[in-house]
C-alpha cells in the first residue's frame, strides 16, 4: 500500500492547533520535512489560551518567534494578575495574584518572561514561521485513517474542500487532534484521571462601557463571584472587547440551547453589576475542563502530544503550554532518529519524561482551580492544595527522572518543592547571560540544533576537544563550548553578571559557569537541544574522549 502512497514525508503531524503548529514550528528549525493537516479552514478565531509561560516562551525564544508574538500580544502587555470580586462595581474583591512575577526576581532564572498572547493572535505567528521554515501545512484536510507497519505509517488524508482523498506514507504520525482524539481512539489507548471537573459557555462580545467599569484594573482574568450570577471575565484589548465564560451545568439536566444571546447578555449584566451594560455578542463556543492523562503516549510510530495526550483544568494555564513543551521534547528526537544519530530507542524516552511531567501539572492545575474557586467548579472532596500555592516550581523546574539523561535520580521526584536549576542530570539547564562572537546571549540560546558541551576556558582536562573529535570521526550533532576568560574562551562573561546564576559573583571567577552548572573547573556539561541537561562530569577524566562517548551512547541510545 505505502509503495504508492501520493506523498512520502518523514513526519505527518495531525492537528493543526498550538500544539501542531508548534511541532511544525520545531520541526522546520531542525530541517525535518513534515507535512501537517488539519481538518478545520484556518487557525483559532476564539480568544482562548493565552496564558504563555515562561518556559513556552525559552522555547518560542529559540525558536526566532518571541518578537512576533509580543508584536501580537502588545494590546495586554500591561495586564497582570487575578482579580476576584462580587461585581466590578464598588471596591469589593481581592487580588488572588496582584503579580506574576513580583519584584522581577524570575529574571534570575531565564532571559524572558510570561507572555499574555490569545491563542487566535499565536496561531498565525506560529504558522507564518512554519511556513517560512518549509513546513506543508494543509487547512480542511482531515486524516480519515491510518495503518502502521515495522517501516512506517500510510495515512488516508481527506482533502474537505475539493472532496478528493489521497496517501500520506510517513516515518512517524505526531497526533495533536485535540482532546476527542481520534487518533488515540484507533490506537485504542485509555486515559487516566477523575475526569471532567466542570463546563463554560464561552462568549465574545463587544461593550463600549465596560472599561468605565474596569478602569485601572489591568487583570489577565476577573472571577465574578455575586450569588446571582457568577462567571469569569478576560480582556481582549481593554476596551471594547471581552471575553466571558458563564458557568455551564450539563451534569444537573442544562442544555446548551438554554444560553440564548438574551440569557447571555442578562448574566454577563448581573455579573458585572452593571445593570444596563450594553452588550453586543460577537461569538460563543462550549468547554468541558476535565482532568485526564493518556496511559501511553504512544504506540509503534504513532505519538500523542497536547491535548490528545492531556487534559487540565484551564487555571494556570498549563494545559496549551504542556503541549508546546511535548511537542519540543519530540522534536528534537525525531529529528535525531531520522538523521541516524540516535538509535530508535530515543524515541521511547518521550513517553517516560512527557508523561510523568502530565500527571503532575494536570493535577496541579486542579489544585488552582480549586484555590481560585473558579466560577462552576464544585471539586471533589480531597481535590485542592495549599492556598496560594506557587507554580513557578511546576512550569519550569520540572524533572525527567528517568530518560534520555544519564546520573538522574529515577526516585526524584518530577516537581520538586522549590525551585533549583543548578545543572542537575535531568532538569532544565540553568540560565547565565553570556557574550559570545554574536554579542550578548543567554546560555539557554546555545541549544537546539545540537547536543553541546560546556567545560572550562582555562581548563586541562581535555573536554573540549574530545567533543571535537567525536564530532568528526562519529559525525554525532554535538556543540563544544569553552566558557570563561582568556584566549581559549568560545563564550565569556557578561560584564559584571558573572555568578549571576547562583555563582559567587565578579567577573574575574572562572569557575562560575561550573558553580551555577554543579560541577568544577575540571568538570563538563552535556546539555539536551531540549535545553536539560543530559550529562555531566564533576571533575576531570582519564579518558574523557570514551568517557563522554559512553555518556552519548546512553542518551542518545546508540550503545
Amino acid at each position: 500500500m505505502h509503495q504508492k502512497a501520493d506523498h512520502r514525508v518523514p513526519v505527518l503531524i495531525v492537528g493543526g492547533s498550538l500544539v501542531g503548529l508548534s511541532m511544525s514550528l520545531f520541526l522546520g528549525r531542525l530541517g525535518v520535512r513534515h507535512m501537517l493537516v488539519e481538518r478545520h479552514s484556518g487557525t483559532s478565531i476564539h480568544p482562548r489560551g493565552r496564558g504563555n509561560n515562561v518556559r513556552t516562551m525559552e522555547l518560542l525564544r529559540v525558536a526566532g518567534v518571541e518578537p512576533d508574538i509580543k508584536a501580537a500580544a502588545s494590546l495586554l502587555a500591561d495586564n497582570h494578575g487575578i482579580l476576584q470580586t462580587p461585581t466590578l462595581v464598588g471596591d469589593a474583591g481581592e487580588w488572588l495574584f496582584r503579580h506574576i512575577d513580583p519584584g522581577g526576581g524570575l529574571a534570575r532564572f531565564s532571559p524572558t518572561a510570561w507572555c499574555l498572547c490569545s491563542q487566535n493572535d499565536l496561531e498565525p505567528v506560529l504558522l507564518d514561521h512554519a511556513r517560512e521554515l518549509g513546513g506543508e501545512l494543509r487547512y480542511s484536510h482531515e486524516l480519515e485513517s491510518f495503518e502502521q507497519d515495522a517501516d512506517g505509517v500510510t495515512a488516508l488524508v481527506r482533502d474537505r474542500a475539493a472532496e478528493e482523498r489521497y496517501t500520506v506514507r510517513a516515518d512517524y504520525v505526531v497526533a495533536a487532534d485535540g482532546p476527542r482524539s481520534p487518533v488515540r481512539s484507533r490506537l485504542g489507548i485509555a486515559q487516566s484521571g477523575p475526569g471532567e471537573l466542570f463546563a463554560n459557555v464561552s462568549v465574545t462580545f463587544r461593550s463600549s462601557r465596560l472599561a468605565d467599569a474596569v478602569g485601572d484594573r489591568r487583570f489577565i482574568c476577573c472571577y465574578l463571584t455575586g450569588s446571582e450570577a457568577d462567571g469569569a471575565l478576560l480582556p481582549v484589548d481593554n476596551k471594547e472587547h471581552w471575553v466571558f465564560h458563564a458557568p455551564w451545568h450539563p451534569e444537573q439536566g442544562e442544555t446548551l440551547e438554554e444560553f440564548t444571546e438574551e440569557r447571555l447578555r442578562q448574566h454577563i449584566r448581573r455579573a458585572t453589576g452593571v445593570v444596563d451594560l450594553d452588550v453586543d455578542i460577537t461569538g460563543k463556543a462550549s468547554w468541558r475542563a476535565a482532568e485526564r492523562v493518556a496511559d501511553r503516549y504512544a504506540v509503534g510510530r504513532v505519538f500523542l502530544a497536547g491535548d490528545s495526550a492531556h487534559e487540565m483544568s484551564p487555571t494556570g494555564a498549563f494545559g496549551s503550554n504542556t503541549g508546546i513543551q511535548d511537542a519540543h521534547n519530540l522534536a528534537w528526537k525525531l529529528a535525531a532518529v531520522l538523521d541516524g544519530s540516535a538509535g530508535p530507542g530515543l524515541l521511547e524516552t518521550y513517553d517516560a519524561e512527557r508523561r510523568p511531567v502530565a500527571l503532575a501539572t494536570s493535577a496541579r492545575a486542579s489544585a488552582r482551580s480549586v484555590e481560585h474557586s473558579h466560577p462552576g467548579f464544585a471539586p471533589p472532596p480531597g481535590m485542592g492544595g495549599n492556598k496560594r500555592g506557587g507554580i513557578l516550581n511546576v512550569v519550569l523546574a520540572y524533572r525527567y527522572p528517568r530518560g534520555a539523561v544519564v546520573g538522574a535520580d529515577p526516585a526524584g521526584p518530577v516537581v520538586p518543592e522549590d525551585v533549583r536549576l543548578t545543572g542537575q542530570p535531568g532538569s532544565r539547564a540553568p540560565h547565565m547571560w553570556l557574550r559570545g562572537p554574536g554579542g550578548r546571549l543567554s546560555t539557554l540560546d546555545l541549544y537546539e540544533r545540537s547536543l553541546v558541551l560546556l567545560s572550562d576556558a582555562r581548563g586541562t582536562a581535555g573536554w573540549h576537544e574530545a567533543a571535537l573529535r567525536i564530532a568528526e570521526r562519529d559525525g554525532t550533532p554535538l556543540t563544544s563550548y569553552r566558557i570563561g576568560e582568556g584566549a581559549g574562551a568560545d563564550l565569556v562573561y557578561e560584564a559584571g553578571t558573572a555568578g549571576a546564576a547562583g555563582g559567587r559573583g565578579g567577573p574575574a571567577a572562572a569557575a562560575d559557569w561550573a558553580q551555577a552548572h554543579g560541577t568544577t573547573a575540571d568538570g563538563a556539561v552535556l546539555v539536551r537541544p531540549d535545553g536539560f541537561v543530559a550529562w555531566r562530569a564533576a571533575g576531570s577524566s582519564a579518558d574523557p574522549e570514551a568517557a563522554l562517548r559512553k555518556a552519548l551512547g546512553a542518551v542518545l541510545r546508540t550503545g
